[in-house]
């Protein structure tokens, strides 16, 4: 049965010459799981946002929504509730501070009974598995668990339709898994429907029942995932979005059915060719003697009664180094990021930044062609009308990164995807010249292209002598550009190590190409060395 029609829908900001959706038609049936996907900038959250009157964003829109065989427009509020939406940051869905309040907030805004709000918030903590955290404030929890409750907080209005907007942007890759799980279980076994858009789609594009592609505002491809990626052409730049098992399929010859997850993509390789040539070995990265970063025995908590957040963290960073810091939500990252770059101060411990002390540079002469910080909420970044004004603001242009933005210029910076905010927020970061670059988190919201490119910039940087340090949840962009990298756990580096051999140790942090090759090739991390692999070893590229 048909839960909703889209058809012709067209959408354009005030401020655009061009429609950022351009005759937009699909339909969902009740009960599908649909992968929305596409490039950064595409009109993904534009189209999502339209199925959800109460988010949807001021600017001229024609066409037809149909929801349970009504227009969506014309009973807006009848709908609203009929229809749940996730968004991408975890922080900006809490409204307020403890998690049962959540659970109940928008309950009590339905007037529902007292003894039925306490039924609906059990039985929705019991299937999320947030019992334990039921008297907790919603701000000590960690990001995977703020995305739960947030899921938990729309699933007790019980929608017929969940929306969700990469939600697990945000997340680590086990934190990820996990919200997707229980994503996939509540289609299963509530029926509710599932509309999704993901950068990170390895572990989505299987479970989906519907793969949704748009390119420049229209839906070019509707259908069932491995015949919609069957009917993509080689040269199909939405390729280089999916998943690994599915790009390593396409760049090599085999007479096999294209693999969706690792496993098949696993199966696939052993299946289809030779091993003679076992072991992928990566040059090493040659580093400075110079120490642009020295971190010792740093302890810090946020306040005197609270637990420390790092407990003697020790780690080095070298002049000219791209260096990632992984580890899941709430294992001392970010808080790390910012004692470097002098935001937050720990009371014991060192650290040095181009052999010298914080506390030695005076009058923030730190951030004067020194530091410079991109931070997680890039919202924080922006504080003008307009991204040509926000550039003009700190004398940047559009020409400090290999990526054509300009097309930008006269929109808001809200109203722009998450991946072009990421990128314009780095102009305005780059046009410091900073000496000490530190990414949290840059790649959230981007697509694979977008990635490429980002690392280009990141590269070209290294190669200026800028040191860069990033943390990260993105295996892939991580062992594409780092020299090195460190897995964090409860506020300390438990490991350290070169790229390669970092992601060939770790068994969940890592790429999925590392899971898929290990016991067959060993030492492979990317795509393009698990081609090269297949080629050394009598194999042929498409």
């Amino acid at each position: 049965m048909e839960i909703l029609n889209v058809k012709n829908l067209s959408f354009k900001y005030p401020t655009n010459e061009k429609n950022t959706l351009e005759n937009v038609s699909f339909t969902l049936e009740k009960g599908d799981f649909a992968v929305l996907c596409g490039q950064t900038g595409s009109g993904k959250t534009t189209l999502l946002r339209a199925l959800k009157p109460s988010l949807c964003l001021r600017g001229e829109m024609n066409g037809e929504i149909s929801f349970l065989g009504s227009q969506l427009y014309e009973n807006k509020k009848g709908f609203e509730r009929k229809i749940g939406f996730v968004m991408q940051n975890p922080e900006q869905q809490i409204v307020t501070d403890k998690v049962y309040h959540e659970l109940a907030f928008a309950l009590e805004n339905m007037n529902i009974k007292k003894n039925e709000i306490s039924r609906r918030i059990a039985e929705t903590a019991q299937f999320f598995g947030i019992s334990d955290l039921f008297e907790q404030g919603t701000q000590t929890l960690s990001g995977g668990q703020k995305q739960l409750l947030n899921l938990a907080a729309v699933s007790v209005m019980q929608p017929d339709l969940l929306i969700l907007d990469e939600p697990t942007a945000q997340l680590d890759p086990v934190a990820a898994v996990e919200f997707i799980t229980v994503l996939k279980k509540l289609n299963t076994e509530m029926g509710i429907t599932v509309l999704i858009s993901e950068h990170r789609l390895d572990e989505l594009i299987s479970l989906g029942n519907k793969l949704l592609v748009i390119e420049n505002g229209e839906i070019t491809v509707c259908d069932e995932p491995s015949r919609a990626i069957d009917s993509l052409e080689k040269d199909n730049k939405i390729l280089e979005y999916m998943p690994a098992p599915v790009r390593l399929f396409k760049s090599v010859k085999s007479s096999c059915a294209c693999p969706l997850t690792v496993n098949e993509g696993k199966q696939f390789i052993e299946k289809s060719f030779n091993n003679g040539i076992s072991v992928f070995t990566a040059e090493k990265p040659e580093l400075s003697a110079k120490k642009a970063v020295e971190v010792r025995d740093v302890w810090f908590r946020y306040s005197k009664q609270g637990e420390d957040v790092l407990k003697g963290i020790d780690f080095t960073v070298f002049e000219g180094e791209i260096f990632s810091c992984l580890g899941a939500n709430g294992s001392g990252k970010t808080t790390a990021m910012n004692c470097i770059a002098g935001l937050i101060k720990p009371y014991s411990g060192k650290i040095k930044v181009f052999d010298k002390k914080i506390s030695d540079y005076k009058n923030n002469s730190l951030y004067i062609n020194c530091v410079s910080v991109l931070p997680q909420d890039i919202g924080t970044v922006f504080l003008k009308n307009t991204v040509e004004e926000e550039l003009e603001e700190v004398g940047a242009s559009f020409d400090l990164i290999p990526v054509d933005l300009s097309y930008l210029s006269k929109r808001h910076p809200y109203d722009i995807s998450g991946g072009e905010q990421q990128l314009v927020a780095l102009i305005k970061v780059l046009s410091k010249k900073p000496r000490l670059l530190i990414l949290d988190e840059p790649t959230k919201g981007l697509d694979n292209c977008f990635k490429m490119q980002y690392a280009q910039v990141l590269k070209s940087l290294k190669e200026k002598g800028v040191t860069v340090i990033i943390v990260t949840h993105d295996t892939e962009f991580a062992s594409l550009v780092s020299d090195r990298c460190a897995f964090l756990f409860r506020g300390r580096v438990v490991s350290e190590d070169e790229t390669h051999l970092f992601f060939s140790k770790n068994s969940f942090y890592t790429t999925p190409v590392s899971r898929m090759t290990r016991g067959f090739y060993d030492g492979v991390v990317s795509v393009e060395e698990a081609v090269e692999m297949i080629v050394r070893n009598g194999g042929e590229k498409t």
